[in-house]
């Protein structure tokens, strides 16, 4: 019984080593997808330590969100290849509480202030991953560019 709870364990033990490396390949395909896009469209942008990539246009003034605040956004949300797969209404815009956004908007926003516009580009980890919904591939790298209009 001993050496079956071994086994057991071990098996369980290379299963987790063995995810851990597939997200590191992952992250490390993102990063040289996202640099060779922002050299391939002459972007100059700054390394967050998360992996993500941006640049902010325009700092904003007043409050930059935290996870418990909602934020008023108008934003486009597209692929490496430009293909756009989200995006607010033209001069509209949409609330959302932060805490509830992915990893990358929880990451990035809080970089602006109200009235801020910046671009991020996410590598998949922190957009939708392995599980994304209909119309996102799996590991996608993912851009925004996001208008933050008020923070609430």
């Amino acid at each position: 019984m001993k050496s079956v709870f071994s086994m057991v364990l071990l098996g369980i033990i290379l299963l987790a080593g063995a995810c851990k490396k597939d997200d590191d390949n992952q992250a490390l395909i993102d990063k040289e997808l996202i640099e060779q896009y922002l050299l391939d469209n002459n972007i100059d942008a700054q390394e967050h330590e998360s992996g993500m990539f941006y640049v902010i246009t325009t700092e904003g003034f007043g409050a930059s969100p935290t996870l418990n605040d909602d934020v008023e956004v108008s934003y486009r949300g597209y692929f490496l290849d430009d293909t756009v797969f989200d995006q607010t209404a033209a001069g509209q815009t949409v609330e959302f509480p932060l805490a509830n956004l992915i990893k990358g908007w929880q990451i990035g926003l809080p970089l602006l202030k109200e009235g801020g516009r910046g671009t991020f580009f996410l590598p998949s980890e922190l957009g939708y991953g392995d599980n994304p919904p209909s119309g996102i591939p799996a590991n996608a790298v993912l851009i925004f560019d996001i208008d933050l209009v008020d923070v609430k």
